[in-house]
């Protein structure tokens, strides 16, 4: 008898056909910010795409009623999602100025924030942060936040990042939805590219979680499911390398799969710890840093431990 499990995800190509042995799973498409409100608060699915935000900051509670996956399937580079107003035209601009949020906790914007730490010698504790909505005002925050992080972080529950930065009120915001604003990186390709050749960072924002209960009650699911991400990825993959028939409406698809290739490895989305560990760690890092974890995580703290080895024949 096949086990029935809800699946809550985005329809990306590289979960296309999924399948997983001795599971029959009812995969349910929604917008991200749907499946993210309805599982952060009520836990509606069994397994479940989650933000990687949300996801850490879960698991460092004293005791976390979900476990992950290592499944990446949403991965930006986050160079683009810093916008600006006039009196902004370089990183060390940001010292001491407005910068707006969506939510503290919002996977883009630890990794901007990291980036600018990390990377440009930012002091993030002289900005003063300020959280509202994108395009609609009344959003708040869905984890609670370490006090003892030392962040100052004003809360605009009726006004919105586009409004304030139009009208002047904030310097700069970070988004992962496009504002319409200038960048602070507007040659943010070269940059992101640049920035993964040395850190070997490739920012990675949602992850597979599965609820707590569901897993000890099965604890093969998880590799069932790992397996079967793994399998879906692989056939996208030879999709996106196909030079003979296009398989999305964009030109020069293969070439850009080629692309990425040679400045990745050949599995240039990788699944599991080892091939994310530099990503996974300094994430983690600034997670913590920032005040979005309750304690601090190692990557082997988030997964299924059976999902971290593999069969030797």
């Amino acid at each position: 008898m096949r086990l029935a499990l809800s699946l809550a995800i985005g329809p990306y190509d590289h979960v296309r056909g999924l399948r997983a042995r001795g599971i029959d799973l009812n995969v349910l498409e929604l917008p991200v910010e749907e499946i993210f409100h309805r599982f952060a608060r009520f836990r509606e699915f069994d397994a479940s795409e989650m933000s990687s935000a949300k996801t850490v900051a879960l698991l460092s509670a004293e005791r976390p009623d979900i476990i992950a996956l290592p499944v990446f399937v949403s991965r930006v580079f986050r160079h683009s999602s810093i916008y600006v107003g006039s009196s902004i035209r370089k990183p060390k601009d940001l010292e001491g100025k407005r910068v707006g949020v969506p939510e503290w906790s919002q996977t883009a914007g630890i990794y901007a924030r990291g980036l600018l730490q990390y990377e440009y010698g930012i002091d993030l504790k002289s900005i003063d942060w300020r959280q509202a909505g994108v395009f609609q005002a009344g959003r708040a925050e869905k984890v609670p936040l370490r006090k003892d992080a030392g962040f100052r972080i004003t809360a605009h529950p009726d006004r919105t990042l586009v409004d304030l930065l139009e009208k002047g009120e904030i310097d700069a915001a970070i988004s992962a939805r496009e504002l319409p604003a200038a960048r602070l990186f507007p040659d943010y390709r070269a940059l992101e590219l640049e920035y993964f050749r040395k850190t070997r960072i490739f920012p990675i924002m949602h992850m597979v979680v599965l609820r707590r209960e569901v897993y000890e009650r099965d604890r093969w699911v998880a590799m069932n499911l790992f397996q079967a991400f793994e399998e879906a990825k692989r056939a996208s993959l030879a999709r996106l390398r196909e030079i003979g028939v296009s398989q999305a409406p964009l030109p020069w698809l293969a070439d850009q799969a080629r692309a990425w290739s040679e400045a990745m490895g050949e599995d240039f989305w990788p699944y599991g710890v080892e091939a994310n560990r530099p990503t996974l760690e300094a994430f983690l890092q600034y997670a913590f840093e920032q005040g979005v974890c309750q304690r601090r995580l190692a990557p082997q703290d988030l997964f299924a431990p059976e999902t971290l080895e593999r069969a030797k024949v």
